[in-house]
């Protein structure tokens, strides 16, 4: 198994719910960079909220690392955008030399004194096209695959901007994010891919249960090919 080459945490972020502005709905996408140590339990960052615990948050959705190159390519995509900057759309974790291409479901990392695993990709919301005040980011983030990924944690500890996310461990047969972008979002992906990614080791058990009957749609309608 090749093992991901380390890469530093450049941006550590937590935020609590408050309404957005100009609306009267709340949310925590706004984050604060935090300075220091912070404990990592298996519920997520102290000091980090979520508004509605529904869809965000929880054990399977404890960490989302969001990689910060991808804001050049939002910037170039949409110029009249606002807030394209690490720690804008609602990460806890940025860093640079680590994307959808190279991290797989299921890998595991060590993270400061905290060991944590891929869990599932970030599905967008439309509060991203409300905290950059530009219609359509949500819509080309899901398009192209630069959601970021959620991590659920194994063993609780500490972290700090700083520190080194070193990959450990990774599943047999294990699958990029990149290809579950690619699989999931074909308008009739193969019954096979699908159960391939529904088998991924690690997966959370929500999406595992939706790509599962996806495929039995798929195939009692005798639907199902690569594109």
């Amino acid at each position: 198994m090749a093992l991901i080459t380390p890469v530093a945490i450049d941006g550590l972020f937590a935020g609590q719910v408050a309404q957005l502005a100009g609306d009267s709905r709340s949310s925590a996408i706004v984050k604060r960079a935090v300075s220091g140590a912070c404990r990592l339990t298996t519920e997520g960052l102290a000091g980090d909220a979520q508004a509605d615990r529904r869809v965000h948050g929880g054990t399977g959705k404890a960490l989302h690392h969001y990689p910060a190159e991808h804001y050049a390519r939002l910037a170039a995509a949409f110029p009249d955008a606002q807030h394209l900057a690490p720690g804008s759309l609602g990460e806890n974790l940025s860093t640079r030399g680590l994307t959808e291409a190279e991290v797989c479901i299921g890998d595991v990392f060590r993270l400061g004194s905290a060991r944590i695993q891929v869990s599932q990709p970030r599905t967008p919301c439309w509060k991203i096209d409300h905290r950059t005040d530009c219609e359509g980011v949500a819509a080309f983030i899901a398009e192209h695959g630069l959601a970021g990924w959620y991590y659920r944690v194994l063993a609780a500890g500490e972290l700090a901007a700083g520190d080194r996310l070193e990959h450990i461990e990774r599943p047999a047969d294990a699958v990029t994010l990149a290809d579950f972008w690619r699989v999931i979002r074909a308008p009739q992906p193969a019954v096979d891919s699908l159960l391939r990614l529904a088998a991924a080791s690690g997966l959370d058990a929500n999406w595992t249960g939706k790509l599962r009957q996806r495929a039995e749609w798929l195939r009692n309608n005798n639907q199902g090919s690569d594109k």
